[in-house]
């Protein structure tokens, strides 16, 4: 049988099986399982063991698949591992269906497989740059320490300044003892200043730095070599080469994950006809101090790129100082060219494409490969030939007359790279300020932290740092910012959540998984009553004005209370904000000056309105004054009295009926009962406000008296013509009632009576029907009472106007009725 044919059965094959077991699961999914786990115990033991055979085979595939394709896979213990490490277990699984597509893929043709290229005869110039992604154990490599070995071991605990490693001083201006001085820098921090600081300062480049020459060019690769120096003779001979030299291209390899300070891993150094690679992880590392001997010399031109963190490094582990450096970056960035890296250059100059893959790799490891040999070797061997070409175009811009960028500001900022100073990193638990610090992770962080995760980020940070100097390691390997972040927002309630937040490669967390539990506990419980990130970076904040308004004043606690200077002193006789611009009559002059009791007041543009309120109230009391000379006793007596009812009178309360009346209330006339209410209220009303009012004249008593009088003739005329209307009324409706009697009992209906509920139906007689058009005329003169509907009335309010906004405590419409005592 065909190979593809059996690989069909197969797959068909396996692909049923799936299927009836994905049927199956989510047949189970559908049941109540914890009902019947309750229900038959024989089934709860059955769901357990088969759960735990599910898990077993669960993590053995994912066991397997981890080794096929090269990732760490989390550990299933139980159901709930499934969840905590659900992250992991997509990412090994995803990997697994990848590399599956790809073998089915190119199986059946759909992808034709990548063929070896064959190899070609004779040597390539150039070795083309790979898109391959560094191997892991490439970037982090497990071996032993090399620190472990110096002579010279770093005490990661020293937090005081940090002391140059310096034991001579070659091509000295100032003697060594001399320039070993400490200062205080702008963080009030004690620090030594750079022992070769007078010497950069007044160093004078070669003449030939300014002069345009031929460019030199570099030597072939293939027929030259680099040469590793691992030994201290081999020093000394590199040395005396190095000596003969008028430039010499210099680059560092750094490794820093490994170590809390980091380690200075590799040094390439190149001149005109040789190559070097110096070993700088020896134990006798800090006898390189030797190549002081050339790198403090400032006739030989030293040419970095991008030496900005060269030369800290250079101090902290070698106790080299570079005096005439050139870099050339600087030297990119005058020229204007689109690109600053070295990359940049060698493709430019050289065209040559670099890999820089291996700038990220573990240059800790020995011995090193071919590849990061020639990739070390690289950097420098074609940079002084980089260095003559940008140097050449410099002084062509600069004899076009662009003195900006030229030459002498590239060597300027060359000598302010090399007055760099290595400080020994800090952190202060409390503000987070130093190298070491949380402050600057924080304050760039978009989210903020409570009281509970801000107590939590800072008593982590604190353990990881102090791991971290233990076991000489960086604080990332320890615990990633990203995991840090992670445990304070999340603060977990027990150690296995809190490990399912951490990577799981660092042994340290791994033995101190309890420890560490407990800062986090601990620390939760005390964020309680402590400040959230809000508030501390608040406060930060305005500390940091006081202090740059009012400037250090912990110096001056222990001068006592300084006497509070006088407002005239503090005040200033031109504004900072108006300049000379008259704000008020009052300032410019044109108004006689305040005097000297109201010179502490300040005018004010409504002032002069207030003033004008004072003085109109000053004018009505004289005239109430005259008013009441004249009528004292008046006043006095109506006073008496009104304090006399007042005290007398107490106070009533009102019943509201509601807004709906009875079918009796509609046909009976409810006027006469009313209007003594209405009268009464109105009546009391009054009286209260006589009352009260102690101010009312004899002749506003006798109007309001002659008012009353009046409104009670128009209330007994109304009520005598309602009396009347209402009789007429009774009247007509009795004469009707006899005329339908009298017309029933003669057996036909008058014309002029009103229809009866209970007569029978007949057609309608047109001719006997009451006009519509003159309905007015058939009354008699006599309008109908109906109100014809007004659809607006709702919106404004009846009396032709907008209705207005409604009362917040509003009453509704109702009778009312006011009971007294």
């Amino acid at each position: 049988m065909d190979a593809s044919q059996d690989f069909k059965s197969l797959q068909e094959k396996i692909q049923s099986s799936l299927v009836a077991t994905t049927r199956t699961v989510n047949g189970l999914a559908n049941e109540d399982l914890s009902f019947q786990r309750t229900v038959n115990p024989s089934t709860s033991a059955r769901l357990d063991a088969t759960s735990e055979r599910l898990l077993r085979l669960a993590s053995d595939v994912l066991k397997s698949a981890g080794k096929f394709t090269g990732q760490t896979v989390p550990s299933i213990e139980d159901a709930d591992d499934v969840d905590i490490s659900w992250k992991g277990i997509l990412d090994v699984v995803d990997s697994l269906l990848e590399k599956t597509d790809t073998c089915l893929d190119e199986y059946t043709g759909l992808v034709k497989r990548k063929d070896v290229p064959a190899a070609e005869s004779g040597p390539a110039p150039k070795r083309p740059k790979t898109n391959d992604r560094l191997e892991w154990s490439m970037k982090r490599a497990n071996i032993i320490k090399p620190q472990n070995g110096f002579e010279r071991k770093v005490d990661n605990y020293d937090t005081g300044p940090w002391r140059p490693l310096l034991t001579t001083k070659p091509h000295a201006t100032v003697p060594l003892k001399q320039s070993l001085e400490t200062l205080v820098d702008e963080e009030h921090q004690t620090q030594y200043k750079h022992p070769y600081e007078t010497e950069i300062q007044e160093a004078k480049y070669p003449a030939r730095v300014y002069e345009k020459a031929d460019p030199i060019n570099y030597l072939p690769v293939e027929t030259t070599s680099a040469t590793w120096v691992d030994t201290y003779d081999q020093v000394l001979e590199m040395l005396e080469e190095l000596k003969k030299a008028k430039e010499i291209a210099v680059d560092l390899e750094h490794h820093d994950f490994r170590s809390y300070p980091g380690l200075l891993s590799l040094m390439q150094i190149s001149t005109r006809e040789r190559d070097w690679i110096v070993d700088t992880l020896q134990p006798w590392r800090h006898k390189l101090e030797i190549l002081n001997e050339v790198f403090a010399d400032p006739n030989i031109i030293k040419v970095f790129h991008g030496a900005f963190m060269d030369v800290i490094w250079l101090q902290r582990d070698l106790g080299l100082y570079v005096v005439g450096l050139f870099d050339t970056h600087y030297a990119s960035t005058a020229l204007g060219y689109p690109g600053r890296s070295l990359a940049y250059l060698l493709q430019r100059f050289v065209d040559f494409d670099a890999d820089k893959k291996y700038q990220m790799a573990d240059w800790r490891i020995r011995p090193l490969p071919e590849e990061m040999l020639y990739y070390a070797r690289s950097d420098t061997h074609y940079l002084l030939y980089i260095y003559d070409m940008v140097r050449n175009e410099l002084i062509e811009r600069s004899a076009s007359g662009d003195s900006e960028k030229d030459v002498e500001w590239v060597v300027q900022k060359s000598k302010e790279v090399s007055l760099q100073r290595y400080e020994t990193p800090i952190c202060d638990v409390e503000t987070g300020q130093g190298s070491r610090g949380w402050f600057n992770m924080l304050a760039k962080s978009p989210s903020l932290l409570s009281r509970e995760q801000f107590s939590v980020y800072r008593a982590v940070h604190k353990w990881r740092d102090d791991m971290a100097r233990l076991h000489d390691e960086s604080p990332a390997y320890i615990m990633s910012q990203r995991n840090l972040a992670d445990v304070a927002r999340m603060m977990p309630s027990d150690p296995k959540a809190l490990w399912s937040l951490l990577h799981k490669d660092s042994q340290v967390i791994k033995s101190r998984l309890d420890e560490l539990f407990a800062v986090v506990k601990e620390a939760k419980d005390r964020g309680v009553n402590g400040p959230s990130m809000m508030d501390f970076l608040r406060g930060d904040s305005m500390g940091a004005v006081a202090k740059n308004v009012f400037g250090d004043l912990r110096g001056q606690k222990d001068k006592g209370d300084q006497a509070i200077p006088d407002a005239k002193e503090l005040r200033s006789e031109r504004s900072q904000l108006w300049g000379t611009v008259p704000l008020s009559s009052v300032w410019d002059g044109s108004k006689p000056s305040p005097s000297p009791a109201d010179a502490s007041e300040i005018s004010l543009p409504w002032t002069i309105y207030v003033q004008d309120k004072i003085s109109a109230g000053n004018t009505a009391a004289d005239a109430n004054d005259q008013v009441e000379a004249r009528q004292p006793e008046e006043a006095v007596l109506s006073a008496n009295s009104a304090n006399e009812a007042a005290a007398v009178e107490d106070d009533g309360f009102t019943l509201k009926s509601g807004r709906k009346r009875n079918i009796e209330e509609v046909n009976s006339d409810s006027y006469s009962e009313s209007e003594p209410s209405a009268e009464a209220a109105e009546s009391e009303s009054e009286s209260k406000q006589g009352g009260v009012d102690d101010s009312v004249s004899d002749e506003e008593a006798q109007a309001k008296a002659q008012r009353k009088e009046a409104r009670k003739e128009r209330r007994k005329a109304s009520k005598e013509a309602k009396a009347t209307e209402k009789a007429e009324l009774k009247a007509q409706k009795a004469a009707r009632k006899a005329a339908r009697k009298a017309a029933k009992a003669a057996g036909s209906e008058p014309e002029a009576s009103e229809p009866s509920g209970e007569a029978e139906d007949q057609p309608f007689d047109y001719s006997k029907a009451q006009s519509v058009l003159h309905a007015q005329r058939a009354n008699g003169g006599r309008a109908t009472s109906s109100r014809v509907f007004d659809p607006y009335v709702a919106k404004t309010g009846g009396d032709g106007g907008l209705k207005g906004a409604r009362n917040m405590n509003y009453q509704k419409p109702g009778k009312t009725a006011t009971f007294k005592k």
